[in-house]
């Protein structure tokens, strides 16, 4: 594998690896990305994650009338984390594994949040050439990516056959 944006696995006995940090929308569709090496935490991508929303992207701005909410799991449960969110002006939601699994048992209608971005990330790894990384560059890499989420907004869409 090699290249740029790549880091030891540490539960893949240290292969390199890539890690990718993913911001979608309430259905699924790809907003923001960043990409690093495996062994990054993933609190350490939320300031690239965020700042990658294209600014022409159509972002309703945010009000105390309307905020606007992101949803992390425990991974995320830290003040830098919560600082970085806010400075975008999102209103971060950190819900521990266990609580969304309690909720939606208790709770008729309840809605889970955080599995969104599995699913989207589950789409990604439809693509051979995302899910296992054949490109040494970094660039490549992302371009790949960026293709990968136009393909799967257009079927999001409702536009194929």
């Amino acid at each position: 594998m090699g290249g740029g944006k790549t880091g030891k696995n540490p539960t893949d006995r240290a292969k390199l690896g890539v890690k990718r940090s993913l911001l979608v929308e309430a259905n699924g569709i790809p907003v923001g990305l960043a990409v690093a090496g495996a062994n990054r935490h993933d609190m350490k991508l939320t300031r690239a994650t965020l700042a990658s929303i294209p600014a022409d992207a159509g972002r309703p701005v945010p009000t105390d009338a309307a905020p606007q909410g992101l949803s992390l799991d425990k991974g995320y449960d830290y003040d830098e984390v919560r600082d970085i969110a806010h400075e975008f002006a999102f209103t971060a939601h950190i819900v521990a594994r266990g609580e969304e699994a309690q909720a939606l048992k208790r709770k008729a209608g309840y809605k889970a949040r955080r599995w969104v971005v599995e699913r989207t990330h589950s789409w990604m790894n439809r693509f051979r050439g995302i899910l296992i990384r054949w490109n040494k560059k970094p660039e490549n890499y992302i371009a790949m990516l960026h293709m990968a989420f136009a393909f799967i907004i257009y079927g999001r869409m409702g536009l194929t056959g």
